[in-house]
């Protein structure tokens, strides 16, 4: 797997390709020493960590150049120091959910519900559609938005966005510090969480790293000793029900003590119980690029059983920020959740 190589456009002097539209947007990658003659493919593949090689493929006979405007086919052979530069569209975005229901504002904090399958941060794949420029558009009244903290964009739930730049430093200032700071989610789990005790109320401590075996280069693995990171989550199992075939599934509410990158997934995966309609933590992983990649078959769907994973920040409770009076901020279940976990049938109740 080689080291992600990536460059900014500034950084080198190019030649836009005939046949390319104005406007259209460049990646630029350069090529280490020692990955020289390895297929053009195979680069591509290690540097768009979240695409398939057939993917890779494509994008090579669709969009990628040389510095001087010839094009590249996924079997050449790439040199050392060679600049490989994949133009696309301008923003040919995938549509997002823009209904972001407000459940708590005042002067300095905005605390909203955000939907799931909209993100947070831009990516190569989402830049205008993103949570910040949808509520900027929505209200084009505040002068300063800043996010406090992250969600997945496949997690919906409560997100707190800062209003002013004072309350930015103090929200960050807590969420590095933790102490004061209660993160509740709520997730829906093929099997149940069971940590070889029969308990169904636990707290689950084990140290965490990205897995640098993995392909896909996003993907947490549990292990303990120097370098991993502590992470610990308190899991209560509240119901479960029955599906298909005997198939059963529990309704979890987990706490954060830490928060640590797909903590809450990676944990209840290594506990026999993965979240619903999880493409990277569930039964198959590469489903995770063949979404990335808008490649899901009907099989995939199928065992998916829900188009995103089934997990939700519920709570925040805190300080206010500036005021430092207590806060508890909740968001309810959202309809795809509600509406999954009513077509199963009721079992039993730990």
């Amino acid at each position: 797997m080689g080291a992600m190589s990536r460059l900014r456009a500034s950084e080198v002097a190019f030649v836009r390709p005939r046949g390319v539209p104005e406007g259209s947007v460049v990646s630029v990658f350069r090529v280490p020493p020692e990955v020289a003659g390895q297929r053009l493919d195979v680069f591509v593949h290690s540097q768009l960590h979240r695409t398939s090689r057939t993917r890779a493929q494509a994008i090579i006979r669709a969009s990628a150049y040389d510095l001087s405007g010839r094009r590249l086919k996924p079997n050449d052979r790439v040199q050392a120091e060679q600049h490989i530069l994949l133009w696309r569209a301008p923003w040919d975005e995938t549509p997002v959910p823009v209904d972001v229901p407000m459940i708590h504002e005042d002067e300095h904090l905005l605390a909203v519900s955000k939907p799931a399958l909209l993100p947070v941060h831009p990516t190569a794949r989402y830049h205008r559609n993103t949570l910040i420029k949808v509520l900027a558009a929505a209200r084009p009244d505040c002068a300063f938005l800043s996010l406090g903290h992250r969600l997945d964009r496949e997690t919906s739930g409560v997100i707190l966005i800062s209003k002013t730049r004072e309350c930015d430093r103090a929200l960050k200032k807590l969420f590095e510090e933790r102490d004061e700071v209660e993160k509740t989610y709520v997730a829906f789990t093929w099997g149940v969480p069971d940590r070889g005790d029969g308990a169904t109320s636990f707290r689950y401590e084990r140290s965490m790293e990205l897995d640098p075996t993995n392909e896909l280069r996003v993907k947490m693995r549990l292990r303990d000793g120097p370098g991993t990171m502590r992470s610990s989550t308190l899991v209560n199992v509240v119901e479960v029900r029955e599906g298909p075939a005997g198939r059963r599934y529990a309704r979890v509410r987990l706490g954060l003590e830490t928060g640590r990158q797909h903590q809450i997934r990676l944990h209840l995966a290594s506990l026999g119980a993965p979240v619903v309609g999880d493409k990277l933590y569930g039964p198959d992983e590469r489903a995770f690029a063949r979404s990335a990649d808008g490649e899901l078959t009907e099989d995939d769907l199928a065992w998916l059983e829900l188009p995103r994973h089934a997990l939700h920040a519920a709570r925040i409770a805190l300080p206010h920020p500036i005021t430092g009076v207590p806060l508890v901020i909740e968001a309810a279940l959202p309809p795809d959740m509600e509406a999954f976990w009513a077509t199963l049938a009721s079992q039993e109740s730990p």
